[in-house]
């Protein structure tokens, strides 16, 4: 499986809400300013996230996005998904039974594909939370934080 841009970003901009005081709202623009995304391209994510109920927009001068859920409530196989991301990357053609080497191998990648996604919806933001802050404070770096 390849993360594409769209993933990536995604998976950026709910992690960087999952660090807003309080899960509170922020605006497509800070997000994207913080985590360098171009504004238009994340405001469309955002927008399918809402749709998939990860997100919630509130509306007003101090409104924005804000998680819908807590971060130990929402996979990263969650968050790819909302955003139409193919977590499955297998062969379109299924052997035939006299193709004994095809059918094995073809096995082989059905299993990893699965284990690969039960992986991607057993990891949370939390834990990607967590993992960024240990790895930050490994380095003696502050609290800021940039995916």
């Amino acid at each position: 499986m390849k993360l594409t841009t769209k993933g990536h970003y995604s998976v950026k901009a709910l992690l960087d809400l999952s660090l807003q005081p309080g899960y509170g709202p922020a605006s497509v623009r800070a997000i994207a300013l913080r985590q360098d995304i171009p504004a238009p391209y994340l405001e469309k994510l955002l927008i399918e996230m809402r749709r998939a109920g990860l997100v919630k927009s509130i509306r007003g001068s101090i409104g924005g996005y804000q998680l819908a859920l807590k971060p130990a409530e929402i996979s990263i196989g969650q968050i790819l998904e909302s955003v139409g991301e193919n977590m499955t990357r297998l062969p379109h053609q299924t052997p035939t039974a006299a193709d004994t080497e095809d059918w094995v191998t073809f096995t082989l990648w059905q299993r990893l594909n699965q284990k690969l996604k039960e992986a991607l919806y057993s990891i949370t933001l939390a834990d990607l939370y967590y993992d960024a802050r240990s790895w930050q404070a490994s380095l003696g770096e502050e609290a800021s934080f940039v995916v």
